[in-house]
């Protein structure tokens, strides 16, 4: 036994991911950490598990807290700390070496999940544990690791955790597979144009940006354009000439079924009939209903029910704002009919007519790092105390991240920050929050967080100005970064964002009202050449605005939402259909087929169900957007975004993690359980 442990600390020595690091909170030492050392880390990370595991489950001593449920929360740390930084950089800075890595491992993680929630000895520990002696956190974690194993299928027979364990690492392999076909769909659907004149209505600073990244990809004189995640791309809304909106949006739209490498249907079509195998074996008609059993909904009828709810004023909204837009498209003498690639560059001019308010006003007020500093920033300092100081001294995975130390009310230091703005093609699609080292009272350890975004880089010296759209999101993604940083739990799995997909959206989406904040917004928008602050006339506008298009925004989320359901919520094999044929009759069942205003996303590049964690659970932004617009109905009843109503909402939401039970946590901050009536009133979609 000697000699194993002599070997693992040999191991352990020489690899930076199996130490903690010593820089400050254990953020990763870049510096240090190497591609190659991932395979090992995860080996030694494997093996101490599967030790530890044995130990656990054939301990002879009574089953208590601490030795059963505190040991299994405490004994993947080495494990943990690899595969958070891995799956970070496999998201935000992947490459050919990662990415064999990726889906080499996806199947043997999938078995060591397996290994631990299919462990009947475990299980029976766990069961063993006398509930009513435990209290508090102690209480909810192990109630937390009971339902993990019965979900995972733990009063399976070994027979069914047989095929339980092939099910899981069949579907581990398909996923990631999913993830690198659609990253390759998306780096060749960059649409290649010979002239500028194509690109007539973009900044001449996007156009030298195209121009830089065809130059990039072995084009001498012409212009690349990339895709985004979504079927909208966001230079549709510049572009004047209609050809090349077309080409875009068809590029966008088509990229993930061209029947060559990036296409992901025959793949999805697997990943989407081995989950209903899998809620089949544990007894549940449907996918959906098997997943949606720790979640704030419970079970799929709520959660459809709220889609149907709003469905049916936002289509009717949306084909109101059609009609406008065809009927402006008339007055050109457009001599077409609207169709999606035509939405926003038209939308836009209503809005500029209805409002006298256009995109390239707003623009120049919203520079990247003026918005980050002076905007998320100084609103979190508004409502919560904190501060940030930039950290020039930690090392990062790209020369594009910045870090920050945030400091509390007190001065005291909290955490790290990171923050990686620009789009590269070796990044996937998309803004995320994430991790790389989780709070726990328990384990000493203070959050080290990222944030990740897709926006483009700015060339030539030229500055980085941004949508109020891509405003809302730098707000959005901070609102994450915000139930991070107060977390306040003892142990890991129940701090922070670690919460119901129906629930987590909430205090992101929260905080991107603090944008449109009158003293928040006053401080950000800044014209980057005269710098002076937006004019009031231009802020009475925006906020005139905020309803605009809402129709088509909240119609593109939920055709979106109903086909993550519509294909969850098959309880017969039989019932599946080819991916297009699929798509287009469930749109059509649920009232969104509506061809001016296409899903959010189309099926076969829909990242956040089939590679993500979103799975039956897309619907989760419409159920954290209702809980949001509760809870501004709220605070706007008393006093608005202030530090009183900041420091209510800490309390109860922001430092509870997943600690206590949340639609209870949820109605204490706001006196009421979730209503719809605000959801239809800020979106602008109640029937006048």
């Amino acid at each position: 036994m000697q000699n194993t442990n002599a070997q693992n600390n040999t191991e352990k020595m020489k690899n930076p991911l199996l130490q903690k690091s010593t820089l400050q909170y254990q953020a990763p030492n870049f510096s240090i950490i190497k591609d190659d050392q991932f395979k090992p880390a995860f080996e030694y990370g494997l093996k101490v598990d599967t030790e530890n595991l044995e130990k656990i489950a054939n301990n002879p001593a009574k089953p208590t807290f601490q030795n059963t449920v505190l040991a299994l929360e405490t004994m993947g740390e080495d494990l943990n700390r690899a595969t958070g930084i891995f799956y970070n950089l496999t998201g935000a800075n992947t490459n050919p070496t990662l990415q064999a890595i990726e889906e080499e491992y996806a199947p043997i993680f999938s078995a060591h999940n397996d290994k631990i929630f299919l462990n009947s000895k475990l299980y029976n520990r766990f069961k063993a544990i006398d509930l009513t002696k435990l209290k508090g956190e102690d209480k909810k974690l192990t109630e937390f690791y009971l339902q993990k194993f019965e979900l995972a299928g733990a009063n399976l027979s070994e027979a069914d955790k047989e095929k339980m364990k092939k099910i899981n690492g069949e579907l581990a392999t398909l996923s990631t597979l999913f993830d690198n076909k659609l990253l390759l769909a998306r780096k060749n659907g960059a649409v290649l144009f010979d002239n500028a004149a194509d690109l007539d209505g973009l900044s001449a600073a996007e156009i030298e940006a195209a121009k830089q990244k065809a130059k990039e990809a072995g084009y001498e004189n012409k212009y690349l354009i990339g895709l985004l995640n979504t079927t909208q791309q966001p230079l549709l809304v510049s572009l004047k000439n209609r050809a090349t909106r077309e080409k875009i949006y068809k590029a966008s739209w088509y990229r993930a079924e061209k029947n060559d490498e990036g296409d992901t249907r025959e793949t999805l079509e697997k990943i989407v009939r081995l989950r209903l195998q899998k809620a089949n074996l544990m007894g549940k008609k449907s996918f959906a209903e098997w997943k949606l059993q720790d979640q704030m909904a419970k079970t799929p009828e709520p959660a459809m029910k709220l889609l149907a709810q709003i469905a049916g004023p936002a289509v009717a909204k949306a084909k109101v704002e059609a009609k406008e837009i065809q009927d402006l498209i008339d007055a050109q003498n457009g001599g077409f009919k609207l169709e999606p690639w035509d939405w926003n560059f038209y939308a836009e001019q209503v809005r500029k007519a209805k409002y006298d308010l256009d995109e390239s006003q707003i623009k120049p007020y919203f520079e990247i790092t003026t918005v980050l500093e002076k905007g998320v920033f100084f609103a979190a300092k508004q409502m919560y105390g904190i501060t940030f100081k930039e950290r020039k001294d930690l090392p990062v995975y790209n020369p594009d991240v910045k870090v920050y130390e945030v400091f509390d009310d007190k001065g005291t230091s909290i955490a790290i920050y990171y923050l990686d703005f620009y789009t590269r093609d070796n990044k996937k699609g998309g803004a995320w929050m994430n991790t790389f080292v989780n709070q726990s009272h328990y384990l000493k350890q203070k959050p080290v967080i990222v944030n990740v975004y897709n926006f483009a880089k700015p060339v030539g010296g030229n500055p980085s100005l941004i949508s109020f759209d891509d405003v809302t999101t730098m707000f959005h993604e901070f609102g994450h970064t915000l139930h991070g940083l107060f977390a306040n739990q003892q142990y890991e799995s129940l701090s922070g964002t670690s919460v119901p997909r129906d629930y987590v959206e909430f205090p992101s989406q929260i905080n991107e009202h603090a944008a449109l904040d009158p003293t928040v917004l006053k401080s950000y928008a800044i014209h980057y050449q005269t710098k002076q602050p937006m004019p009031q006339e231009l802020i009475d506008k925006i906020k005139k605005a905020e309803t605009f298009n809402k129709g088509y925004d909240v119609t593109e989320i939920l055709a979106a939402s109903t086909l993550d359901m519509a294909w969850h919520s098959v309880e017969k094999e039989s019932d599946f259909k080819p991916t297009l044929v699929f798509e287009k009759e469930a749109l059509e069942k649920y009232g969104l087929l509506v061809n001016e205003v296409p899903p959010r996303y189309h099926t076969p590049y829909f990242a956040h169900i089939w590679g993500g964690g979103y799975s039956a659970g897309y619907y989760a932004y419409t159920w954290s957007k209702t809980l949001d617009y509760n809870a501004y109905d709220w605070m706007e009843a008393h006093g608005g975004m202030t530090r009183e109503n900041g420091e209510r909402f800490k309390k109860y939401i922001l430092s509870v993690g997943n600690s206590v039970d949340l639609n209870k946590a949820f109605k204490d901050f706001i006196g009421h359980d979730m209503q719809v009536e605000p959801y239809l009133k800020n979106a602008g979609l109640l029937v006048k």
